[in-house]
């Protein structure tokens, strides 16, 4: 196991010279997942599921917190629920797995792999709501669906992947938007308090929005490599489904109606992002409030020293897991104190304490900071006190630090050969004006790859004029390469 476990600090590959082979050395040495024997699959290790978890608890707890419950549906859906919303079925067909026999007996109806719960929600919710005094119904889901991708990537592209997805039923179109609006800000503020990412909110074209909504809100974020990650998402479906499946009810004034209903979403891609936007050559950089381990003790000292320090690292290990931090120790003898520091730097964990006997004699600690490699001694009076503001300071600083990146990565262009020039020569998003024609979107994606990311809420500028035709620019729009 020590040979093993020497391996995760090797050296990784560096960011400059080659982003995705970093990505997949951090991933593998930090011991996050690996490969399963199913073609694009892979294996949550403890360490990768761990920061699932996180994610899950920080999100659950806003779910709740804004009137919603979880429920779970099942993993077949009959192939003639999909046949109800076309614009649904023709979006998800290319990857859709089908199940067509069991035994030696074929089925008589084929059952689609869930790639996504809009269908099986919908056929419910048709049986569930009646009256008005039925709705809302704010569902919320965890679960894994599977869609058959061509290309994968660990984390960011996987034919398996855990996600949550939520289903509402709403009585008003109004209800309806102010759901996918409000759904959007919540994910908003977990991904930039907890996850300190900075993200772009805004609504994608029309050729970019969910199969079978009406409109689609996104979160885009940018990579270190300058590409754009979608990092969730929000549906309002107007009538689409409800038409579908025939989700009416009988309204105040007695008549019956079709709801409306939303769909949104947020998937384990998000690691990935994380990852990405933080990481560097040393390896994962957690922000504090999403780590597993917040904070690692390393006693270190001589032989003779050895159980007096792990004494003393012990009860210090007792009042700051009483302090609420997450926090471990590493007393192995068979790891120099050196090794574990560059095994945890790799791992991420925000802040490392060292404890020594001279450490000991002055009665303090050391703690390195992960984000910025400081080091400051401190009294161990104030240990409990200095590490929640440390925690703190990190947290907002990983945000600070990102956003300065995305706003030095934003630019601005007003040319379709500005445009091009740009994405081939710097990393990072273009605002560009867009007159609405998919034609002219197209053109973007030809020339040089990239694809609208969204239309900002709040664009950085407004831009005039198209950037492909010249034509009067109805969205000023975010274009970037993307995973």
């Amino acid at each position: 196991m020590a040979n093993q476990n020497k391996e995760f600090v090797k050296e990784i590959t560096p960011q400059s010279e080659d982003f995705s082979r970093w990505y997949i050395d951090v991933i593998r040495k930090a011991d996050l997942m690996d490969y399963a024997p199913v073609r694009g699959c892979i294996v949550f290790k403890p360490d990768g599921y761990e920061l699932w978890e996180a994610c899950q608890r920080e999100l659950d707890r806003r779910f709740k917190e804004t009137g919603h419950r979880n429920a779970y549906f099942p993993l077949f859906i009959p192939e003639s629920f999909f046949q109800k919303e076309k614009e649904h079925v023709e979006g998800f067909n290319p990857e859709l797995p089908w199940v067509t026999e069991v035994g030696d007996e074929k089925l008589e109806e084929r059952l689609a792999i869930r790639p996504t719960s809009e269908t099986i929600i919908g056929h419910m919710y048709a049986q569930w709501i009646q009256s008005y005094r039925d709705l809302p119904v704010l569902i919320n889901q965890w679960a894994n669906v599977v869609r058959w991708e061509k290309r994968t990537l660990p984390f960011l592209r996987t034919s398996e992947f855990l996600w949550q997805e939520g289903h509402t039923a709403h009585a008003t179109a109004k209800e309806a938007e102010e759901e996918q609006r409000r759904m959007l800000d919540v994910y908003t503020e977990f991904v930039e308090t907890v996850l300190a990412i900075p993200v772009y909110q805004g609504e994608k074209t029309p050729s970019e929005k969910f199969a079978g909504a009406v409109c689609t809100f996104s979160l885009e974020a940018m990579m270190k490599d300058g590409k754009a990650l979608q990092a969730a998402t929000s549906h309002y479906m107007g009538q689409n489904f409800a038409k579908g499946f025939e989700i009416t009810f009988l309204d105040r004034d007695n008549v019956l109606k079709h709801v409306y209903t939303t769909s949104w979403g947020l998937s384990t891609r998000i690691l990935g992002a994380l990852i990405m936007v933080h990481g560097d050559d040393r390896g994962l950089a957690l922000p504090p409030r999403i780590a597993p381990i917040q904070v690692v003790i390393v006693p270190i000292g001589p032989q003779k020293d050895r159980e007096r320090v792990l004494t003393h690292a012990t009860n210090l290990l007792s009042q700051v897991r009483q302090a609420g931090v997450r926090v471990n120790m590493d007393a192995r003898e068979d790891f120099s104190p050196g090794w574990k520091f560059n095994e945890y730097e790799m791992r991420g964990v925000p802040v490392r304490l060292e404890v020594g006997p001279r450490d000991m004699e002055k009665s303090q600690v050391v703690l390195v900071r992960r984000d910025t490699g400081d080091k400051e001694f401190v009294p161990e009076a104030q240990l409990q006190s200095r590490l929640s503001d440390l925690l703190d300071e990190i947290q907002k600083n990983m945000f600070v630090q990102a956003k300065q990146f995305q706003k030095e990565n934003s630019h601005v262009v007003h040319s379709l050969s500005e445009l091009v020039e740009t994405l081939n020569t710097k990393r990072g998003f273009v605002l560009a004006g867009w007159c609405g024609d998919d034609a002219c979107e197209t053109a973007v994606k030809q020339e040089c790859g990239a694809t609208s990311r969204n239309i900002p809420f709040n664009p950085p500028e407004h831009l005039d004029t198209c950037v492909v035709c010249g034509k009067p620019a109805q969205h000023s729009v975010w274009f970037a390469k993307a995973y």
